[in-house]
């Protein structure tokens, strides 16, 4: 069974307004080329001048323009939407949480997976350095695999992808197709993001759609584009520019898949 899956690419402003038209004219362009199955990246309602500005847009679970704009999205469309994260209303008055709802074709919500891993770090040589934690509250360590027309998709966030722990997790509970919205940074794009996204589809023989944020945003952090799709074999069918809004998409072949798996079954090889 074939179905066209997309990655969608966005450069989000500090203005939700915006992002939400933005992403809304690429959900069409997706529509209208046959996808069934869109991924929106991390933050695409908002990418802040201040990691502080997404506290003013969180939304009650459930509630929410963000949330009513995807909800509508898939219903007019028809098209299975993972809404990317989104901030929804978390823990105290200083947190939200980082959640990536998925919606079906007539627009109900489905699932929510809440990022579980929090990008605290600092870029070796470079002056770059990121603290989530200061205002986003991590998911529970609950992976989330679900069921859809075309296998079992699994969901991830951006940082998950450097802890290949949860994508076994995933593959044990069935996933054939796995998410990664990210807002990956310019900087650690270029070193890990090809290598990540490639590597959690291989070792996992999953198909890997991994949309990103691309280019340079109101608090002037620049992120790294190259949105991709990757399949189990760890090839990239599908890429976006480093810069920009943009879609694209590829064919899920969930019986290549099976073949693949079926020939080559490292994962029954696993001894630990």
């Amino acid at each position: 069974m074939s179905t066209r899956i997309a990655a969608i690419q966005m450069s989000s402003t500090a203005t939700v307004a915006d992002n939400l038209t933005r992403a809304g004219e690429l959900l069409a362009e997706a529509a209208d080329n046959g996808v069934q199955l869109a991924v929106l990246p991390e933050n695409f309602a908002l990418m802040g001048a201040h990691e502080t500005d997404k506290l003013a847009v969180a939304e009650a679970d459930g509630e929410g323009p963000i949330q009513e704009f995807v909800a509508n999205a898939a219903q007019r469309h028809g098209l299975w939407i993972v809404a990317g994260t989104l901030p929804l209303v978390g823990p105290d008055a200083a947190h939200v949480r980082p959640a990536s709802p998925v919606y079906d074709a007539d627009g109900q919500r489905i699932a929510c997976y809440d990022k579980i891993h929090l990008f605290d770090v600092g870029v070796p040589g470079s002056d770059e350095s990121y603290c989530e934690s200061d205002t986003f509250a991590a998911g529970p360590t609950t992976p989330a695999v679900i069921s859809s027309p075309w296998g079992r998709l699994g969901l991830s966030v951006c940082y998950d992808l450097r802890f290949p722990e949860l994508y076994r997790v995933l593959a044990d509970a069935g996933a054939d197709l796995i998410t990664a919205p990210a807002a990956f940074t310019h900087t650690t794009g270029q070193a890990h993001w090809h290598l990540l996204t490639r590597t959690r589809a291989l070792e996992n023989q999953a198909t890997v759609i991994a949309p990103n944020q691309a280019g340079v945003h109101a608090n002037e952090r620049r992120t790294f584009g190259h949105s991709l799709i990757a399949d189990a074999w760890g090839q990239v069918l599908a890429e976006a520019d480093s810069d920009g809004g943009q879609v694209v998409w590829t064919e899920f072949d969930s019986d290549r898949q099976h073949t693949i798996r079926t020939d080559f079954p490292a994962l029954a090889h696993r001894r630990f």
